[in-house]
């Protein structure tokens, strides 16, 4: 269990009893917390918006107006619906059930609900002749309340992940080799908020490094009160079937978000579906469909992006030229053969973060890769602290501004702003067989492997999180591994190595 730990790139430690009135909290307090700082944002939004509207537009003179007063009447006593319509769409609910949800995935549905509730007062307020609210106006609304809206539920997430009661206590049913998975991967990702309390098992499996088995499948009831637990996550087969039906119903009845690890979830992506065969939920998995017309959209997106950004960024690319020359001998940009879409090489571009003898000196630093360190795979070289890097590199890492000059690479079509990872040829040679379809799409700036494991991935996660990634391909994937990369970005989460 240890080496599977070290494996997962999982620091081993002791493991700790945790005290129950550590966090004296009241279950379900995420639900309560983002449900009222997102009405507020919400509320907030709206209330910019239409600030701003009636500061640009206002009356200009136009006959046959209500007065602005009745307006603001009017705009309060609609809040109450456009907080039932957030409702209806699911806005408030999805921070509890989803560990990784963003403002991102919510786009969709402000868009829906603004534009339906926009629109439909404007015909209910013309058919009653309430009022005559002037088209221009009501327009800028509906765009300003889109960009304010999801602008202040960004800001209103941002504060609620922040406090106490955000966090979430969780058990996990079944302390063998998934449920160890499942405990590294929440220890790696303190950004889901989420705290482990321990495991429980009937089976012989000892306290892990990470947290203690705290009873059986019978004291789970018990142990929901004692440690405070908000979720509780079922892996693999034990208990017993009829066993685990009957105490997901309980839990169901002490309010307690439940989830369950399907047992192919090493090819179950973002994009699976769930139908019924007369009542029976089954989870359909999508052919996958790579069509033209998909890889023309992605590579438009690339094209109109990529071109943008390098524009922009020019200036700015100048100033980073300048600091490395200054900085240490040796060129501005580093070129590397990598493997790209069907095994076609091609030449990657970055800035030069490392001496000009890096690769030389490999070697030599060979024994303080961390990968081979934590558990013998040497397929990936990454090491803390690497000596070889210099100090404006240090910086262009921690912010991944050495990565920009690819939008050369996506400009000319050898890699895509999202994608697999562009592995260097010593590296792909240990790809095997079903791996391979990662190159289905050419290789990304970004990608899972980047926002869900960043340095910590072993390569064999790695190559799982690729092959999900373009299995399960959409645009709005994409889209969303953008914005978190940008986040990441921004907080200076880059490499250490």
């Amino acid at each position: 269990m240890t080496q599977l730990l070290e494996m997962s790139g999982v620091a081993v430690a002791e493991p700790v009893e945790l005290s129950p009135a550590r966090h004296p909290l009241p279950r379900r307090g995420r639900s309560r917390l983002i449900r009222r700082t997102l009405i507020t944002a919400d509320v907030a939004g709206l209330a910019l918006a239409f600030l701003i509207a009636e500061l640009l537009f206002g009356s200009h003179g136009r006959i046959d107006r209500v007065h602005e007063d009745v307006e603001v009447l009017l705009f309060v006593a609609s809040l109450p619906f456009w907080i039932a319509g957030a409702h209806v769409y699911g806005l408030y609910k999805q921070d509890e059930q989803r560990t990784d949800h963003i403002t991102m995935d919510d786009v969709v549905g402000v868009v829906n609900l603004v534009t339906l509730g926009t629109w439909l007062f404007f015909g209910l307020t013309v058919l009653t002749g309430v009022a005559h609210p002037i088209f221009d106006k009501l327009g800028a609304f509906w765009v300003l309340a889109i960009a304010l809206v999801t602008t202040c539920r960004i800001a209103g997430r941002t504060f609620a992940r922040r406090r106490p009661a955000y966090v979430q206590r969780a058990l996990i049913i079944g302390a063998g080799p998934i449920g160890q998975l499942v405990a590294a991967k929440l220890v790696r990702h303190p950004e889901y908020r989420i705290e482990l309390a321990g495991f429980v098992d009937g089976s012989s499996y000892a306290s892990g490094p990470i947290a203690p088995v705290l009873g059986e499948p019978a004291d789970v009831v018990d142990l929901i009160g004692e440690h405070d637990i908000d979720r509780v996550i079922f892996v693999g087969a034990e208990p017993a079937r009829d066993v685990l039906i009957q105490l997901v119903r309980e839990l169901h009845e002490h309010d307690v978000q439940v989830d369950l690890v399907p047992p192919l979830y090493e090819v179950v992506g973002p994009t699976f579906g769930v139908h019924t065969v007369e009542g029976l939920p089954l989870l359909g998995l999508p052919p996958v469909q790579l069509t033209s017309w998909s890889r023309a959209l992605k590579r438009g997106v690339d094209v109109i992006v990529s071109s943008i950004l390098l524009v922009l960024l020019a200036p700015f690319f100048g100033l980073i030229a300048l600091w490395i020359k200054l900085d240490s001998a040796g060129p501005v940009f580093f070129r590397q053969v990598r493997v790209g879409l069907g095994d076609e090489y091609f030449r990657l571009y970055k800035f030069r973060t490392m001496v000009v003898d890096a690769d030389a000196r490999k070697r030599e630093f060979a024994h303080l890769n961390r990968h081979h360190h934590q558990n013998g795979d040497g397929r990936l070289f990454k090491i803390d602290g690497d000596p070889r890097v210099t100090r404006s590199g240090r910086f262009l890492r921690r912010y991944y501004l050495d990565e920009f000059p690819q939008l050369v690479n996506v400009l000319k079509g050898n890699m895509s702003l999202v994608g697999p990872r562009p592995l260097i040829p010593e590296e792909d040679v240990f790809v095997g067989e079903w791996g391979r379809k990662r190159l289905r799409l050419k290789p990304g700036m970004t990608g899972a492997w980047q926002v869900l494991g960043r340095s910590e991935t072993s390569f064999d996660d790695m190559i799982k999180l690729d092959y999900i990634y373009v299995t399960n391909w959409s645009l709005a994937g994409d889209f969303r591994l953008l914005v978190q990369t940008a986040g990441l970005v921004a907080r200076g989460t880059g490499r250490s190595f």
